[in-house]
């Protein structure tokens, strides 16, 4: 990427930033911010978490006043996918504004699912994921309304649509805005590597020519490809050859892929008749997927066949595809090129460590911290440089090791964090050493009608969503880079048989029920951590008779809100009292 690039980036998005800020402590003007921000939530249990933190951000005045924040959650027991949960919430809004629906500016944020590649984002949701920046500090909303702040000035009434755990950084030239103002689907597209585009959605246009310092291009699109081959990509005519200029990219070749869109009013209203159509969903529909295929002038209805990215396939997807299809075919497909733009993803565990603590590039464009909104006893703890830590309290002569992020946590004096591991809402005692590249999450629960704390720890790169058919198939998955029957040995638990917290054909180590419940958050944190240092040191560590355990599943079907957000309150004062000191 070039240095021109760069700091590009980093003066547009200094500039929402101060935009923002400004905006953070205050009732906004008419015209001057979002009417409503809508967060999707996946149930009630999650909308209740969500309505709380939201809550709590009104009250502390870190976010604009004088609007509409809705959370809604997916009805029923189907998933319905990001592009189920749109068409609900438009209805849901419609039925809560009516006519004045119409005259509103709104964003959606789709934030609902159980981040299981990411599980410290699970309990509180990925929406309310720490980011290591601002005053007070940052979490994704608020990034996420920073980086659009420029847009609801710019749109006619309608709906932008756009997920949490993702980040798009653009610059445009002075006496340009990007404006939302043309009917049907607006799309931004960002210049991306060709093995990006196989994951992420790509668009095909006419044979164009631009300025090679073009940083905007408003176009109409002949059609839009789901995570599309690259085979596919070049017969289609997505790929296209580098200029020089102000491109962020050093490919030869690339294409524009998706990130965020903008529905216009009358087309929401073709949405709202989708969903009448469709009656009740009991399949996902993809939000981009589903909607965006169906449009443009070379659209064509092949793709509704095509479930190899779908993870679980009901009877009823293809048909309901097709339906979309023809519903919503012949809607314009307009998309604005941002040439000079970034598009991050911050979903996982390896993409937080990577984003907050080693991708100079991303730190140099947001301006992130090393150390962000946390109080420390001495000079010399989180000693290391490339670490991250926010929203924590530090002991004296506590380390933390290159490539590791530490949030909403309190550490005693002397704890050591080895590198690339992720320390989130711990309550670490004194003394304590956490190992390298290991995930460690301390949840409170109800169980039997006490408040209980449970600590689930993995490997970084284990794979949490991995299914094996049955409990007996158990030796086929893997933690800490173990076996789980090997790591059951060393517990004593070999013979007692492991227990899933559902489904016995579907079984992984979300569902394994792997973790102690115990009286309080260090005890929690002590055992989660002995079992684990058994594992790595090849020695035996016997849990105390009768101890319950749970899985991660169960751990958030159980999970006691009030007592994770008293936890953080406590952490706040913490670090408020230390700042006034």
């Amino acid at each position: 990427m070039s240095q021109d690039s760069t700091v590009k980036l980093r003066v547009a998005t200094t500039e929402k930033f101060r935009k923002f800020n400004s905006l953070r402590d205050r009732a906004v003007l008419p015209g001057e911010f979002w009417d409503v921000v809508v967060v999707t939530a996946a149930d009630e249990q999650q909308r209740e978490a969500y309505e709380l933190q939201i809550s709590e951000k009104v009250d502390k005045k870190e976010i604009p006043l004088g609007l509409d924040y809705k959370v809604f959650s997916d009805p029923g027991v189907s998933k319905i996918g990001n592009g189920g949960s749109t068409l609900y919430a438009l209805q849901w809004l419609n039925e809560i504004y009516g006519a004045a629906f119409g005259k509103l500016r709104v964003i959606i944020i789709h934030a609902g699912g159980w981040s299981q590649r990411l599980p410290s984002a699970s309990a509180l949701g990925k929406i309310f994921t720490a980011v290591p920046l601002g005053d007070p500090l940052y979490q994704m909303l608020e990034l996420k309304l920073a980086m659009y702040v420029d847009f609801p000035s710019q749109m006619k009434p309608g709906v932008l649509v756009t997920c949490a755990d993702d980040i798009e950084l653009y610059s445009i030239a002075e006496n340009e805005s990007v404006r939302f103002d043309k009917p049907g689907f607006t799309a931004l597209a960002h210049p991306s590597p060709l093995l990006l585009g196989t994951t992420h959605g790509v668009f095909v246009f006419d044979s164009f020519e631009m300025s090679a310092h073009s940083q905007m291009v408003n176009l109409s699109c002949l059609r839009f490809l789901h995570k599309p081959s690259i085979d596919k990509m070049r017969a289609s005519g997505a790929v296209r050859k580098r200029q020089s200029g102000c491109f962020p990219l050093s490919d030869a070749e690339f294409v524009y892929t998706d990130s965020t869109y903008y529905v216009d009013f009358e087309t929401v209203k073709s949405l709202l008749n989708v969903l009448e159509a469709l009656g009740p969903l009991d399949c996902e529909i993809d939000a981009h997927g589903d909607f965006l295929q169906a449009l443009g002038s070379a659209a064509t209805i092949d793709y509704t066949n095509n479930t190899s990215h779908v993870a679980k396939q009901e009877r009823s997807l293809v048909e309901t595809r097709q339906r979309i299809f023809h519903l919503l075919r012949g809607t314009p497909l307009n998309v604005i090129i941002l040439n000079n733009s970034k598009f991050y993803h911050l979903g996982t565990t390896a993409e937080y460590l990577l984003h907050l603590t080693e991708d100079v590039v991303l730190r140099n464009e947001l301006g992130l911290l090393s150390f962000a909104f946390s109080a420390q006893k001495d000079e010399n703890s989180a000693a290391s440089s490339g670490c991250c830590v926010m929203y924590s309290v530090l002991g004296a002569g506590c380390t933390v090791g290159a490539g590791s992020v530490v949030e909403y946590s309190r550490l005693g004096a002397g704890v050591s964090v080895g590198r690339g591991s992720i320390v989130s809402s711990c309550w670490v005692s004194p003394g304590l050493s956490v190992p390298d590249a290991v995930f460690m999450h301390s949840l409170s629960v109800n169980y039997k009608r006490q408040t209980r704390f449970v600590t689930v720890t993995f490997g970084i790169n284990d794979n949490l969503k991995r299914t094996v058919e049955a409990p007996a198939c158990v030796d086929e998955l893997s933690l800490f880079g173990f076996s789980v029957t090997d790591c059951l040995s060393r517990w004593g638990q070999a013979n007692k048989g492991l227990r899933f917290s559902s489904d016995a054909t579907s079984c992984s180590l979300w569902k394994a029920c792997l973790f102690p419940v115990c009286a309080d958050p260090q005890s929690s944190f002590l055992m989660s951590l002995q079992m684990l240092w058994a594992v790595l040191n090849r020695s035996a560590f016997t849990l105390p008779k009768d101890t319950p355990l749970m899985s991660m599943e169960e751990s958030l079907e159980c999970k006691n809100l009030e007592e994770m957000l008293k936890f953080r309150k406590g952490l706040y004062e913490a670090i408020s009292q230390k700042h006034l000191s």
